[in-house]
């Protein structure tokens, strides 16, 4: 049997009836990650994930992670194996310690399959800058597709049917936006939902955990999980878990979408559009109320400038410890300049050493006020924008990127309202520090195409049941890219 196509739920009954085993899930996961061709993974944990599952013998009834198998990013720290973050300064690190999301997830009886690819340290949004060399798109056979970045492996390995979820790292868009282009819904949750212990930081005020699947419900399910409070983040919320599956399928008449027209505006693909306002339609014949609800262009043009200074300028503090001596490759030299400088040189790729760069120019005293500080006020900014346009909405809905997934070779206009909205407004989400979740809509020349939903703080249970009712607009539940012949 293929269980390559079937969601959490689906392999949870087989399970639960002894149709199939934890170990023969395990075992065909596996060898499918061996036959990966898109290059989604860093290490594969045959050893790890065989071990686990043989020991699963008695079905779970009321837990639909047992016997499951996942993939995690190799931005998250795993007892006893390799953990790169697809930077050569990190070849050959093996943590001591699980991450609180990889703890859970065990303690549920999931079965690890593998750590995936990434953009080196998870910056990046292009699935092309790790070490490893480019990830591809599973729905594009001619290699030729971006899958989106930086959490490209997970969002590979899942589009692929190797396994039926996976966790990223969210700091801009990155589980969000690769879920558009691979035909996935790609989740992050309110900011402090879920433990970030064991992730490596990126842009700390920025960062989440980010959840992969096929299905609406399916996130859900892996939340239930993940969520709560842990003393080893002391960031993480205090607030209570609720369980998120229990507004799926609901009804949302009489709610409003709120759809943001100076994003929809910035969109020049025809077929992108109609794909869009398409799904508008499908919201109103559920009942729904659709508003066009207004955040200043300016505000929108200024969100990847301020990304880009507040990311590099945390990452920069945040990766001081890569130095050669307390963690990375040790090369010799005279001083600890010289090492740490020998070991940079050789351990980071030149896109890292200019955001490096970029980032220590952006806190140097004398920049400091005019850069960093500047682009933390308009943060708040941007934030106040967002909290506007909820007073006319009970959900944000926009197109997730501005086309399907472009090719290697497309250029772009770097300061087009193109490229600095439609393609990088998902990180709203992430200023604000709101739930926010992807959802395919359509298939555009067999090419997935999908759209974002977002939410006030907590609300993810709302969020997921205006998932779903989209899921059923498309009618693309449970994708799974064309096996390679």
């Amino acid at each position: 049997m293929n269980y390559r196509n079937l969601s959490i739920n689906e392999l949870h009954e087989l399970l639960v009836k002894k149709e199939v085993t934890p170990l023969e899930l395990a075992k065909e996961a596996i060898r499918l990650a061996k036959e990966d061709k898109n290059n989604a993974f860093e290490y594969i944990m045959e050893k790890e994930a065989l071990e686990i599952a043989s020991k699963l013998t008695v079905p779970e009834a009321n837990n639909p992670l047992w016997g499951i198998p996942f993939v995690i990013k190799d931005n998250f720290s795993t007892k006893d194996v390799p953990t790169t973050a697809s930077s050569n300064i990190l070849s050959g690190y093996v943590p001591l310690y699980d991450a609180t999301v990889m703890t859970k997830l065990l303690e549920a009886h999931a079965v690890p399959i593998g750590k995936t690819t990434l953009d080196e340290l998870a910056m990046g949004g292009t699935g092309t800058t790790g070490h490893l060399g480019t990830t591809f798109n599973p729905h594009d056979k001619s290699h030729t597709r971006y899958v989106g970045g930086s959490s490209c492996g997970s969002a590979a390995a899942t589009a692929a049917g190797i396994v039926p979820f996976a966790l990223g790292s969210d700091t801009g868009d990155s589980t969000r936006k690769p879920a558009s282009f691979a035909g996935l819904v790609g989740f992050k949750p309110t900011w402090s939902r879920i433990s970030r212990f064991g992730l490596f930081p990126f842009t700390p005020s920025l960062d989440t955990v980010g959840i992969f699947s096929r299905n609406v419900k399916d996130s859900a399910y892996v939340l239930n999980v993940l969520a709560g409070r842990d003393e080893k983040d002391s960031t993480s919320s205090t607030k209570p878990v609720e369980d998120y599956t229990s507004l799926v399928g609901k009804s949302i008449k009489g709610l409003r979408i709120g759809v943001v027209k100076e994003i929809l505006d910035t969109l020049k693909d025809k077929n992108a559009i109609d794909a869009f306002n398409k799904s508008l339609e499908g919201f109103k014949e559920k009942g729904a109320i659709v508003n066009y609800v207004h955040i200043p262009t300016e505000i929108l043009s200024s969100l990847l400038p301020t990304y880009f200074v507040l990311s590099c300028a945390e990452a920069t503090s945040n990766n001081a410890c890569l130095d050669g001596i307390k963690y990375g490759p040790y090369y010799d030299g005279k001083t600890y300049e010289e090492v740490m400088m020998n070991a940079r040189t050789k351990g980071f790729s030149e896109l890292i050493k200019r955001r490096f760069v970029f980032g220590s120019y952006a806190l140097m005293s004398e920049n400091k006020n005019e850069l960093f500080i500047r682009a933390q006020k308009n943060r708040r900014r941007i934030v106040e924008a967002v909290n506007k346009a909820f007073e006319e909405c009970d959900v944000i809905y926009t197109p997730a990127a501005p086309s399907v997934a472009p090719k290697f070779t497309d250029s772009s206009d770097r300061l087009s309202d193109e490229y600095l909205i439609a393609d990088n407004h998902l990180v709203l989400g992430n200023f604000a520090g709101l739930p926010s979740i992807t959802v395919p809509i359509a298939l555009i020349n067999e090419l997935p195409y999908g759209a974002n939903l977002m939410t006030k703080a907590f609300e993810e249970k709302e969020l997921f049941m205006f998932a779903s009712v989209l899921e059923d607009i498309s009618g693309l539940k449970n994708l799974v890219a064309k096996e390679d012949k």
